[in-house]
C-alpha cells in the first residue's frame, strides 16, 4: 500500500506544477497592459474647406463659326479642281471650273439679238424723226405718227430686254467659276474633274468651307434644366464664376479643351416632341484643335458652395438614406458619426452638416474597426504628395 501510495505522489507532482504554471501564465496574460498589443494602422484624412464649383454634362456637336456649302449654281461638266483638299482657303480663291463652252455660244447668240435690236431701234428711231415733223403739218395722218411712236418704243424695249438677256447670260458665264465664299478650311471634294454637276433641285454640294477660329456647339436641356438655368442663381460668386468658366468643353478622349467658352444663342422655343430647347455655346479655337462634327461633351456650371466640405464615396458608410464616417478624438479614439448629404460630386459627396473643418476621419478601410476602438493614423497618398 505504501508502494503504491509513494509512486502516486511521485506521478502528481509533475502535473501538479504543470496546472500551477498554466494558471499562472494565463493570469500573466490576462493582465498584459494593452499598450503591448499592435494598433491597426489607417489613412486618416483631415477635413478642410473649400469651394465647390458643381457641373452638369451635356452631350453636343460641334460646328465652324460658319460652315458654308460650295453648290454649283450652273449646270455642266467640272474642268478642274483648284485647291488642295483639307487646306486653309481665302475668300474669292478659285475652287472649281465649269465648262464654259454652253454659256459661251449662248452669250454669243444673245450679243446677236441685242445688235439686231439695235438695229431695228436705229431704224425705228429714224422713222419717227421723218414722220413727226410731217405730222405736225398735216402732210401724215395721226394714225401713221402714232404707229412710227409705237414701233419706236417697241423696238427700245426689244433692246432693253437683249441687254438683260445678254447681263443674265455673262453671269451664268462668271458661275461657271467658283470661289469661296469665305476664309476657312476646305474639306474632301465631293465632286471630281469631268463630272456633270447640276443645280437644285439635283444640286450636288461639291463642298464644304468652313470657318474654325471659333468653334460652335449645339446641345439640348429639357424643361428643368432650361428653367433652372435662366432662373439663374442669387449667389453673386456663382454668376461671377459662371462668367469665367462657366461653360467648358471635354473632347471625346475626356480630355479638358483650355479654353472656355459662353453661351451664345438660344433657340425660340422647346421642341413638343422631345421638351427640350437646342443651346449654343461659342470657344475659341485659336489652334484649330476642333473640328466642325466632333463629338463634344458641355459642362455648365449649376451651382458654386464657398467653403463647403466633402468627402469621399469610399470613406462613407451607407445605409440606405443614411451615411456614416468614422471620426478620430484627441486620443485617436474612433468614433461613428452621422452625416447629412447634399448630393454627389464626381467620387465625393458635400456634406451639409456633420463634419467641421480640421476633424479627422478614418479615409480608407473603415470596416476593420469599431467605435471605441484606437487605431494608428496614416497619412493618406493624396497629403503624402501635398507633402512632396
Amino acid at each position: 500500500m505504501s508502494k503504491t501510495y509513494q509512486k502516486s505522489s511521485r506521478i502528481g507532482r509533475p502535473v501538479l506544477m504543470i496546472i500551477v504554471f498554466s494558471v499562472l501564465l494565463f493570469v500573466g496574460c490576462k493582465h498584459q497592459p494593452t499598450a503591448d498589443i499592435p494598433l491597426i494602422e489607417l489613412p486618416v484624412s483631415t477635413v478642410e474647406l473649400k469651394d465647390i464649383p458643381i457641373y452638369q454634362s451635356f452631350v453636343g456637336q460641334t460646328y465652324g463659326a460658319k460652315d458654308v456649302d460650295i453648290i454649283a449654281r450652273v449646270d455642266g461638266v467640272l474642268e478642274g479642281l483648284y485647291f488642295k483638299e483639307g487646306s486653309q482657303v481665302k475668300a474669292g480663291q478659285l475652287l472649281y471650273k465649269i465648262d464654259q463652252q454652253p454659256l459661251l455660244a449662248r452669250e454669243a447668240s444673245y450679243m446677236s439679238l441685242l445688235a439686231q435690236a439695235k438695229t431695228m431701234l436705229v431704224k425705228a428711231e429714224s422713222d419717227l424723226n421723218r414722220i413727226r415733223p410731217l405730222a405736225e403739218t398735216n402732210a401724215v395722218s395721226q394714225r401713221e405718227l402714232d404707229a412710227a411712236v409705237a414701233q419706236y418704243d417697241a423696238a427700245k424695249s426689244n433692246v432693253e430686254a437683249a441687254e438683260a438677256n445678254l447681263r443674265a447670260s455673262r453671269l451664268e458665264l462668271g458661275y461657271t467659276l467658283i470661289k469661296a465664299p469665305i476664309d476657312g478650311i476646305i474639306g474632301i471634294s465631293n465632286a471630281t474633274t469631268g463630272e456633270y454637276v447640276g443645280r437644285a433641285p439635283n444640286a450636288v454640294i461639291l463642298n464644304t468651307v468652313s470657318k474654325t477660329d471659333t468653334i460652335k456647339v449645339k446641345f439640348y436641356l429639357n424643361e428643368n434644366e432650361y428653367i433652372q438655368l435662366v432662373t439663374g442663381q442669387e449667389n453673386e460668386a456663382y454668376n461671377k464664376k459662371f462668367i469665367e468658366e462657366g461653360v467648358r468643353l471635354y473632347l471625346a478622349d475626356n480630355s479638358l479643351f483650355p479654353h472656355r467658352g459662353r453661351i451664345e444663342i438660344m433657340d425660340r422655343g422647346l421642341d413638343p416632341n422631345t421638351g427640350s430647347i437646342l443651346l449654343q455655346a461659342a470657344f475659341p479655337n485659336p489652334d484649330g484643335i476642333i473640328r466642325p462634327g466632333q463629338f463634344a461633351r458641355i459642362e455648365l456650371l449649376r451651382d458654386y458652395i464657398e467653403q463647403g466640405i466633402t468627402i469621399p464615396k469610399r470613406s462613407v458608410r451607407e445605409m440606405q438614406t443614411m451615411h456614416q464616417v468614422y471620426v478620430l478624438d484627441s486620443n485617436n479614439m474612433v468614433t461613428n458619426r452621422m452625416l447629412e448629404v447634399s448630393h454627389s460630386y464626381g467620387q465625393q459627396l458635400i456634406v451639409k452638416s456633420g463634419l467641421s473643418a480640421g476633424e479627422r476621419y478614418i479615409a480608407e478601410g473603415f470596416e476593420k474597426v469599431m467605435p471605441g476602438m484606437p487605431i494608428k493614423p496614416q497619412l493618406t497618398q493624396d497629403e503624402v504628395e501635398k507633402i512632396k
